[in-house]
């Protein structure tokens, strides 16, 4: 395509992914107001109330909540699903690898927990509403990935195979990270602890030890 037709091709190509980086930026921008304020308690004025954005400006890019919501969420676990390939990458030997998987996993549940209930938030709202459920079950695959990349090394540096597939293994650990994280929330550290000792656990029972 050449002449007027591809000239305007390309301006609009330009203007829609400009229009895109500013729903990324500004998703990224809202995500801890999102997070503080949780699912039910958040509309597109109040998250303007609380960040540097006027609601006029949200409501330009974002058709309601639900469309800000899922958005900022699947920024962020764009990044999070891959935030343990360097130790996996890293990893010469089981023991190794499980004890810096667990600083990380407990890390950022405590670094991040706000973040991290909100995307419990949003999964349980996905149960009754289906606007964004497509979104919760993509973001539940990458997941599940993630943590299946992990469990696949451990058992590989011990010569062996999970003996559990990877949607059990993924439900074992997020259960772990979850409850985890109700805990922390409420000030419980000695629980936060104890997950410590389960999830070390569960790496035995994955890898039939």
């Amino acid at each position: 395509m050449t002449g007027p037709s591809a000239t305007r091709a390309r301006i609009d190509e330009r203007a829609r992914d400009k229009f895109s980086a500013k729903r990324t930026e500004l998703a990224l921008a809202t995500l801890h107001t999102l997070a503080e304020l949780g699912y039910a308690r958040t509309s597109l004025r109040e998250i303007a109330q609380n960040s540097e954005y006027s609601h006029g400006v949200l409501h330009y890019y974002f058709s309601d909540k639900l469309d800000l919501i899922a958005h900022a969420v699947r920024q962020y676990e764009a990044v999070c699903v891959t935030r343990y390939d360097d130790v996996v990458d890293a990893a010469t030997d089981a023991d190794g690898l499980r004890k810096a998987f667990g600083d990380n996993y407990f890390g950022t549940l405590v670094a991040d927990a706000p973040i991290h209930r909100l995307w419990y938030d949003l999964r349980n709202q996905s149960l009754f509403d289906d606007a964004f459920r497509a979104d919760v079950l993509d973001i539940e695959a990458r997941r599940e990935e993630m943590i299946w990349r992990v469990v696949t090394r451990y058992c590989e540096l011990l010569d062996g195979q999970p003996v559990l597939d990877s949607a059990t293994a993924y439900l074992l650990l997020d259960g772990i990270f979850q409850r985890a994280l109700l805990h922390h929330l409420a000030g419980d550290d000695a629980e936060v602890d104890a997950a410590r000792i389960r999830l070390a656990a569960v790496f035995e029972v994955l890898a039939g030890r």
